[in-house]
């Protein structure tokens, strides 16, 4: 069990880490006034600024309240965990096998294993989902996705 305040505290680190890494970001690109106006970095370092600010409120909130209410179960985790794992393996594999590989075979094990489809129901899914996106993007917007390692040796 994942209690409230626990989630906050990290939620919180996790902004603000993102806030601290867009305001170093923003120093490197220049954050004052040049010749043509403002610089490029001006914006981005007022957002990181506002994000770095806005975290370290939640986290000073988040360290002071005592609530232990329960936000996320054991079992919730679970399914969470069940939906993000694949996800996550879908993303890393895309350089290897091709977002159309990919895409495939998260259909067909999201739809057989999680959701429990037929198999008959989730291998059609998961041939018409590539084939679905390569029309759409190969065909019709004329953008290639990525098509990985396996393209590269296959020569596609």
């Amino acid at each position: 069990m994942i209690s409230r305040r626990a989630l906050e505290l990290a939620t919180a680190t996790l902004t603000g880490v993102f806030g601290a890494v867009v305001i170093a970001s923003s120093i490197d690109n220049g954050i004052g006034w040049s010749i043509a106006g403002v610089d490029a970095g001006t914006f981005p370092f007022l957002t990181g600024v506002i994000v770095l600010v806005g975290s370290l409120w939640n986290l000073a909130r988040g360290w002071l309240e005592n609530s232990q209410h329960v936000a996320v179960s054991s079992s919730d985790l679970r399914r969470v965990i069940a939906l993000f794992a694949p996800a996550v393996v879908f993303v890393g594999a895309i350089p290897l096998i091709g977002v159309y590989v990919a895409s495939g075979c998260y259909m067909l094990g999201t739809l057989a294993l999680l959701h429990q489809l037929s198999l008959q129901r989730s291998l059609l899914i998961a041939t018409a989902t590539p084939l679905a996106l390569y029309l759409v993007f190969e065909r019709m917007f004329q953008v290639s996705l990525p098509h990985g390692a396996l393209g590269d040796v296959i020569g596609f």
